[in-house]
């Protein structure tokens, strides 16, 4: 009978006279998933890929073959239709700094909301039925563009862009992720291989993901593409995949600002 990967996992650390923490310090792999390991209890770890490349990360140290030991581990892991649970536990979480707040898609929405309102009422102001030809009217072309400033001061902020079309996820590595409803409903759960699409489904009222590779998604809304979600190789959770807000990341390019004539 072929002996437990955990078990020789655990020899070979003892036969190298090292602790869990030795091995944790080595590989950044939390204490209780070395556990974990060692007692073959691999529904308790993350999903199959960060489960394989714990075990090979923990062999190299111990001196066994990584390498094999990661393709014994996915043959046996496929073999007993590993489910794997929520992988929230190991990840670093996302730091708040560095994730855009809900409240700025909300300010920006309003704001492109405003400019509309507010262009439909000087249009309805400007332009008096009784005194104008209706085809001069129906000519005319809308909206209508400001001269550029020619006394070198930069123009005011530019509304944001407005999301048309369905929000599309694509992957570009392998990549676990999960999308979710606001009330807890799970859309999606699963390890996307390279090249693999889903569609967010139009009828999702407050979509968000969590992810821990958000550099490895390519995120579209119709033919226009967001910038990444999150930084590299960190966890992103509760990030809105409404159109609209994926459309507030993406920030306008400055205009030029003409110099001074003398």
């Amino acid at each position: 009978m072929t002996t437990p990967i955990g078990e020789r996992l655990r020899k070979a650390r003892e036969a190298c006279d090292m602790s869990l923490e030795d091995v944790a310090n080595r590989t950044r792999i939390p204490i209780r998933h070395l556990q974990h390991i060692e007692n073959g209890e691999w529904d308790a770890l993350p999903a199959p890929t960060y489960s394989i490349g714990f075990a090979r990360s923990y062999a190299n140290v111990v001196g066994l073959n990584g390498s094999e030991i990661g393709v014994e581990l996915r043959e046996e892991l496929g073999a007993n239709q590993y489910r794997p649970a929520a992988p929230t536990a190991y990840y670093e979480p996302a730091d708040p700094a560095r994730v855009p707040p809900r409240s700025l898609a909300l300010i920006a929405g309003a704001i492109a909301l405003l400019l509309v309102v507010g262009y439909a009422v000087w249009r309805s102001g400007a332009v008096d039925d009784s005194d104008v030809d209706p085809a001069e009217v129906a000519s005319v072309e809308m909206p209508l563009q400001e001269a550029p400033p020619t006394s070198g001061v930069a123009p005011g902020p530019t509304a944001a862009p407005v999301a048309t079309g369905p929000v599309t996820l694509t992957a570009t590595e392998e990549v676990w992720l999960r999308v979710y409803e606001t009330d807890g409903e799970r859309l999606l759960e699963k390890t996307m291989t390279p090249g693999e699409r889903y569609v967010v489904p139009a009828t999702a009222e407050r979509p968000q993901i969590l992810t821990g590779r958000p550099n490895a998604l390519r995120v579209t809304v119709g033919t226009t593409e967001i910038p990444p979600l999150g930084p590299a190789e960190r966890t992103i959770s509760d990030v809105s995949l409404a159109p609209a807000d994926l459309m507030a990341r993406i920030q306008p390019a400055p205009t030029p600002v003409p110099a001074p004539t003398r």
